[in-house]
């Protein structure tokens, strides 16, 4: 069982690493082969679309959350690396830890439940990594800091959201333990941007 996740593991990284040739959405084609898996789950059972809408939200919510949760680590990996301002260094080495657990965590509970995760990052966070990516000194900072605001403002809105709405009792777990992680970041980023944007 360890070794087949250490393989998808790595199978993953592989096809994160050749994102950039991608044009499809990956978080969308995920959500895609979920509908899928879906409709054939419950084409035999009398629930019908009662079952099948509660396993759509699920999967979307997972599947965004994967190509959130990869945003956060690689672009926390680019910042710690080029940050000018000690704020963003900090906040970004504590994205790159935070989020490869809980990726992780994600990752194994969608094995476990049978959902497709993209291995990509969607084409929303591809534009943001890219947006940040190219500025520099402390241009990048500000951007980083002003993204991540936003990013875990609707982070916590998605995540809290989950934990009341998910039909998967595992799921809705996750998603409640996750929270009080992203309302630190959120926190953290409120308190340090402001010296971030002050940053000459």
């Amino acid at each position: 069982m360890k070794r087949s996740f250490i393989t998808l593991l790595s199978a993953a990284m592989l096809l994160i690493a050749a994102a950039g040739c991608n044009t499809n959405d990956s978080v969308k084609e995920a959500q895609k082969v979920n509908e899928v898996k879906a409709d054939s789950a419950t084409a035999n059972t009398n629930m019908g679309k009662i079952e099948e809408k509660g396993m759509d939200y699920d999967s979307k919510f997972m599947t965004k959350a994967a190509s959130g949760g990869m945003l956060e680590v690689e672009l926390g990996k680019q910042v710690a690396a080029r940050a000018v301002t000690p704020q963003a260094k900090e906040f970004a080495k504590k994205m790159v830890s935070d989020h490869t657990k809980a990726n992780a965590e994600l990752m194994a509970l969608a094995a476990k439940k049978n959902i497709t995760l993209p291995t990509a990052l969607g084409n929303d966070h591809q534009k943001v990594l890219k947006d940040v990516a190219e500025k520099k000194g402390v241009k990048m900072d500000q951007e980083y800091m002003k993204e991540m605001l936003k990013d875990h403002e609707e982070d916590v809105k998605e995540f809290t959201d989950a934990s009341i709405k998910a039909s998967d009792p595992d799921i809705k777990a996750f998603a409640a333990k996750t929270l009080p992680v992203l309302k630190m970041h959120l926190d953290m980023v409120t308190k340090m941007r402001p010296a971030v944007d002050a940053a000459k």
